[in-house]
This record gives C-alpha cells, structure tokens and sequence, in this order.
C-alpha cells in the first residue's frame, strides 16, 4: 500500500451512500430481531440512537468549514466527539437495567456504525485526488 494513498487530498463526499447503508442495515435487522426473538426494544432503542446520532451529524455538517473558520473547526471535533457520548450513555443506562435490551441495541448499534464506516470509507477512497 503506497503511502501516497493517505496523504494525498480528496473531496469530501456525501454521506448519503454511507448513511443509507447503515439505516438499510437498522431496517433489514427488525424481521430478524422479531424472529429469532430478541428483543424489540433493542432494536427500537438502537433504532432511535442511530437516527438521533444521524440528525446530530448532519447538525455539524451545516457548520462552515476551512481555515479561516477555527470557531467551527472546534465545534466540529466537539460535536463528533459528544456523538459517541449521546450514543453511549443511554446505552449504558439501559443495559444496566435490563441487559437483553442493552446489549441487542448496543450490537445492532456497532454493525451499522461499522457499515456506515466501511461505506464512507471506500467512498473517500475512491475518489479522485485532488490536484
């Protein structure tokens, strides 16, 4: 793997493709949870915490970016960081009382973090380089 690949400039891209594919996989999980039993408030809580991380998300994406823009640069890295705290609070709070529920929320919440992350990623990646 060329070094070239992580320090060379891309636009940043849409985020729509990523966020559709983790809500896909949110979506496709109900019919699994009501099946094997698991559950439904977990797949709801879960359900709910990834639409309200999504909302947040597009929140920070309406600040101005660049330079010149430092006030929002740190609201930003704020903002991404507070995420995972919104995300991870009330899961911590549920999961305490009542395990089953915690836990299915908290594992459906990671799979569609991570297909959100996986898509992102390769849309970034796949992208022309800025010149």
């Amino acid at each position: 793997m060329s070094s070239g690949l992580f320090s060379t400039p891309r636009p940043i891209p849409s985020r729509l493709a990523a966020s559709a594919a983790a809500g896909a996989v949110i979506l496709l999980a109900l019919p699994v949870f009501a099946i094997a039993g698991w559950p439904l408030s977990g797949w709801g809580l879960a359900a709910v915490l990834w639409a309200g991380s999504q909302l947040f998300a597009l929140l920070l994406a309406r600040l101005p970016t660049g330079a010149d823009n430092l006030a929002a640069a740190g609201m930003r890295g704020i903002g991404t960081t507070s995420r995972a705290l919104l995300v991870g609070v009330p899961l911590v709070a549920v999961t305490i009382a009542d395990e089953r529920v915690g836990i299915a929320a908290a594992i459906l919440y990671a799979l569609a973090f991570t297909i959100e992350l996986a898509v992102g990623l390769m849309t970034y990646f796949s992208a022309e380089p800025r010149v």
